[in-house]
């Protein structure tokens, strides 16, 4: 009970901070970066909300129905922009796939050049 408590808590808090910025950010991102703060503070411990977050994980398919339900109930809208969803998801996915691409060789190669650095400093 504590745990859901904690969770509806943040993201009420989320909702607090989005208000005060003018709603920029949606609510529940903020509450979910604030309760990611406060369980690496060590303020909030992470057996409080384990029992609830699993939970929430194990039914994660209930919260996209609505969703679901929207997009076919909007799809006379979506079919005269289907066009430019496409190319948009598409060029979007080519990039994140490109930018994650990037920063691993980027850390693997920080990673090996200290590996390195440290094996010279053993002989």
């Amino acid at each position: 009970m504590y745990g859901i408590f904690l969770i509806l808590l943040f993201y009420l808090l989320g909702c607090f901070v989005a208000a005060l910025i003018g709603n920029f950010v949606p609510g529940s991102v903020i509450g979910m970066i604030l309760l990611f703060c406060a369980l690496s503070l060590k303020w909030v411990r992470p057996g409080h909300v384990k029992k609830v977050s699993m939970f929430l994980l194990d039914n994660m398919m209930l919260f996209f129905i609505p969703v679901g339900v929207g997009l076919i109930t909007s799809y006379t809208l979506l079919s005269r922009y289907m066009l430019a969803i496409i190319v948009a998801s598409l060029v979007s996915t080519v990039l994140v796939i490109a930018v994650v691409g990037l920063v691993e060789q980027k850390l693997e190669s920080k990673k090996r050049s200290k590996k390195e650095d440290d094996d010279k400093g053993d002989r």
